[in-house]
């Protein structure tokens, strides 16, 4: 229920004198023609875009401290943006206010290959990072699949993707941060140290607090060496459930694949039409190992056994680097492929995440409500970490179809609940989740008010997004 606390609309006298305080100190910085203001709103999903009064482009964290100064001063919100890419509401601009465009904050600034780090600004994308490791013997672990998200962008929403099972999401990748707070204070959250019991835990704060508690400005980052031999492994199953148990007991045996993706016949029957490959139309698994020469052949050995014990109908291998490619782009182009067949349709992507071992049953109720409210809501997920997407495609302009969908997400959530698993595996809270949030967290919702609260006691930094005031 929002309280006082919660702010109006930005009063025009107090934005038009950040504006002229933003304009006097940095020069150029500011934009406010309406194409790129309407750029900076949220476009993605379902949740109607809602622009900033303007768009701020700082060049450094010490120009973006200047703009949180003097948005402090006027009481003024700032929203943070990166790729575009998030998917829960999180860049639109409920009150009004700032957009912070970090996109001219983009130098990678130190490569340390004895502590396996990498220092970058928040606005360098994910795609020009893995540019400039590609001729070292070093990667950037963390796949969402959207190559233009900022690595800044990706630290505030906890991003994770395909290679989250072996390597971890943001929290486990993100060594330290450097964070602009509401009062143009700068922090740095911990030193280069692999390790410190010092002091309270800040850099994993604003890891995932999706730009409410600071604006992160740059990244120190984990790098991995880079594997000897790699191989992926599509298997096709009779059903989804079969799949999922393979899921569970690959997890189980300590095979330790670096992704396990899971694609329903819906799914892959609009990836062979948009990327003209030709997978077998069936429930497949998607499955890379990492490891040292001549390891991946073993590995690859006792998946297949595993796979053949849930019937799996087809399995093939790809070690080739140029075929491994094309797998992950087939599979990274899903929600495209959805979009391009049907091209009329509205297309919802939300998530949960459960624990592995209950799985099998998380899927099998999305299915079955899937069937109930006769909807087209194809499956798609991250499951060796429990972690799948459900995409609904319907007609937006009908009532009935929409509130279905509405059901769906309501049901999704319940059930992952149910199965002791959260509300969002990776898309975040944003302004689409903040029911299901509180729902999730009981009484642990108002130690982060406090928290909001205390760190932003204007309530200007993404108001609107994570929890209500």
């Amino acid at each position: 229920m929002a309280s006082s606390f919660e702010m109006d609309r930005v009063s025009k006298e107090n934005l038009l004198a950040s504006l002229s305080d933003i304009e006097h100190s940095l020069p150029g910085r500011v934009l406010q023609d309406g194409h790129t203001c309407a750029s900076h709103a949220h476009t993605l999903t379902w949740i109607a875009p809602q622009p900033p009064d303007a768009v701020v482009q700082p060049r450094s964290t010490a120009e973006l401290a200047r703009i949180a100064t003097i948005a402090s001063k006027h009481k003024v919100p700032l929203i943070g943006f990166g790729g575009g890419t998030s998917l829960e509401g999180h860049v639109n601009a409920p009150f009004g206010g700032l957009s912070i465009d970090f996109t001219k904050m983009n130098r990678i600034t130190a490569f340390n290959t004895r502590d396996l780090t990498v220092c970058v600004e928040a606005g360098v994308t994910l795609s020009a990072l893995n540019h400039y490791l590609a001729d070292t013997s070093f990667f950037f672990s963390v796949d969402p699949g959207a190559g233009e998200a900022t690595l800044g962008g990706m630290a505030a929403t906890r991003a994770s993707g395909t290679n989250t099972v072996r390597y971890g999401t943001m929290r486990e990748n993100v060594q330290s941060l450097e964070v602009v707070m509401s009062d143009g204070r700068v922090i740095k959250t911990a030193t280069e140290a692999p390790k410190s019991s010092a002091g309270y835990d800040l850099t994993h704060l604003f890891v995932g607090s999706e730009g409410t508690l600071g604006l992160i400005s740059a990244l120190s980052l984990k790098l991995h060496p880079r594997p000897q031999e790699t191989a992926v492994v599509v298997a096709g199953f009779k059903d989804l459930n079969a799949a999922c148990e393979t899921v569970i007991s690959a997890i189980g045996s300590g095979l330790r694949p670096a992704r396990i993706e899971l694609l329903d016949d819906k799914i892959l029957h609009a990836v062979n039409q948009h990327s003209g490959t030709e997978f077998p139309e069936l429930p497949t698994l998607f499955v890379e190992f990492h490891g040292r020469i001549g390891e991946t052949e073993r590995l690859f050995q006792s998946f297949e056994k595993l796979a053949d014990r849930h019937h799996s109908t087809t399995i093939n291998v790809a070690s080739d680097p140029d075929q491994r490619e094309k797998l992950w782009q087939a599979r990274h182009s899903a929600f495209s492929a959805l979009k391009t067949a049907w091209p009329e349709a509205t297309v919802l992507a939300t998530d949960v995440c459960v624990p592995v071992s209950r799985l099998s049953e998380a899927i099998a109720e999305a299915q079955a409500d899937i069937a109930r409210l006769e909807l087209t809501a194809p499956i798609v997920g991250h499951v060796g970490d429990g972690n799948f997407h459900v995409l609904p495609a319907f007609d937006g302009s009908d009532e009935r179809q929409t509130q279905a969908v509405m059901e769906l997400r309501d049901r999704l959530v319940v059930s992952a609940h149910k199965f002791g698993g959260t509300c969002s595996g990776e898309h975040g809270i944003g302004q689409g989740k903040i029911e299901y949030l509180e729902q999730e967290a009981g009484q642990g919702i108002s130690v982060m008010q406090d928290l909001k609260r205390a760190l932003d006691p204007h309530n200007i930094l993404n108001p609107g997004k994570v929890v209500r005031l």
